[in-house]
């Protein structure tokens, strides 16, 4: 759960890099919550909820895109790569690169380093 706040705390954040755990505890996390309520909804046939669901995918669109484009970054590709179908599944269950790249440290090697200082 930390890592889906940690995306939304970066909310409009296009810069950086973003660690496959990160990407993919949001996605996670965010198909839950959108699948939940969607599934209460109907289930309850209240149509508030599904104006709620709305509002929360409307909400998360933003910080969705950002983190898709920082997960880009990462893996050392432009954030435009977002768009490219397939290939885009590709570079998101790829490996970041190891060192710092163009758009930035290796946020892996920076999470190591403050946990061996703990």
């Amino acid at each position: 759960m930390n890592w889906y706040l940690k995306v939304l705390q970066n909310y409009a954040n296009f810069e950086g890099r973003a660690r496959r755990k990160e990407y993919w505890m949001f996605f996670l996390f965010n198909m839950l919550i959108s699948y939940g309520l969607q599934i209460i909804a109907v289930v309850t046939e209240t149509p508030i909820l599904f104006f709620v669901y709305v509002l929360y995918a409307l909400g998360v669109l933003i910080p969705s895109i950002a983190v898709g484009i920082r997960r880009m970054h990462d893996v050392g590709k432009s954030g435009w790569f977002i768009i490219v179908p397939f290939y885009n599944l590709y570079l998101a269950c790829t490996e970041g690169d190891h060192l710092d790249n163009q758009y930035g440290p290796n946020p892996k090697a920076e999470e190591e380093t403050s946990l061996q200082k703990v």
